[in-house]
């Protein structure tokens, strides 16, 4: 571990290099550029809030708010959008780059880094035209919004971890890459992102309780839309579960890293 945190840091030109490539290359002949990164997932938000929030929007406890239903959207959306990226990517990442490992000796650390320095960019972009959405709701984020910094460390945790597992198994088993997107889809709609947990019969919600992201996007409702502190007890505890998921990753990666070499 010491020797790939050791990589990483010699490499740290090329990491910061490389996210800044990226962003600029992915935007090169846009002329909106960076703005699709928060035009995507905000259009995406319009587009719920217009179809469900007559019929979701008068069933949110303690918002006193007209946009409320929009709100509470915007805010689930800022949690899952980062997960979902950082796992989308490191699902590929392997054999999108197997050109470049196999020609190249540079510390494999350093390509989920640059998917997570990626995903942080796009995700603070978003996060910027949330706040501002939010205030021109007339909702504007509290001292509460600090709380987002650890929330956001358990995210990308969780992601990494689920993401490395899946990014090296899918270099041996490519059925993996075709089946996760399917199951990204049912996950999004078993959390509690585009409806409340209040809406959901009791007998239903000890199951949604098993989902490691509900505790998250709960966490980030806390913070965005009702204006209190996350339950650490929860947040603590998929924290916990995330770092251990993100160290069985990082293990399992540095143990395949030459057997996937060879497989691609």
């Amino acid at each position: 571990m010491l020797g790939m945190l050791r990589g990483l840091w010699n490499y740290r030109n090329f990491v910061v290099t490389s996210i800044r490539n990226e962003f600029i290359a992915r935007f090169s002949r846009s002329k909106l550029g960076g703005l699709w990164m928060i035009i995507h997932p905000l259009a995406q938000v319009a587009i719920y809030a217009l179809i469900l929030s007559n019929v979701l929007g008068a069933k949110l406890p303690g918002i006193d708010n007209k946009y409320a239903y929009a709100l509470y959207l915007m805010a689930g959306m800022l949690a899952w959008n980062l997960f979902a990226e950082v796992v989308s990517r490191c699902l590929t990442l392997f054999i999108e780059q197997g050109n470049l490992m196999k020609k190249m000796s540079f510390p494999r650390i350093t390509l989920p880094v640059i998917v997570v320095g990626t995903a942080l960019l796009n995700n603070l972009l978003l996060f910027v035209a949330v706040i501002a959405v939010f205030t021109a709701f007339g909702q504007p984020p509290t001292l509460q919004a600090l709380w987002l910094l650890p929330l956001t460390f358990a995210v990308i945790a969780f992601a990494v971890g689920l993401g490395l597992v899946l990014g090296v198994l899918n270099v041996f088993l490519r059925d993996i890459g075709q089946v996760v997107p399917i199951i990204l889809q049912v996950w999004f709609w078993f959390t509690p992102i585009v409806y409340s947990v209040n809406i959901i019969p009791e007998y239903m919600k000890s199951v949604l309780q098993l989902n490691p992201m509900y505790p998250i996007v709960t966490g980030y409702h806390n913070v965005l839309v009702y204006d209190r502190m996350p339950n650490l007890d929860e947040t603590g505890l998929i924290s916990v579960v995330a770092v251990g998921l993100m160290i069985v990753g990082l293990f399992m990666f540095r143990r395949a890293s030459a057997e996937m070499v060879d497989s691609l």
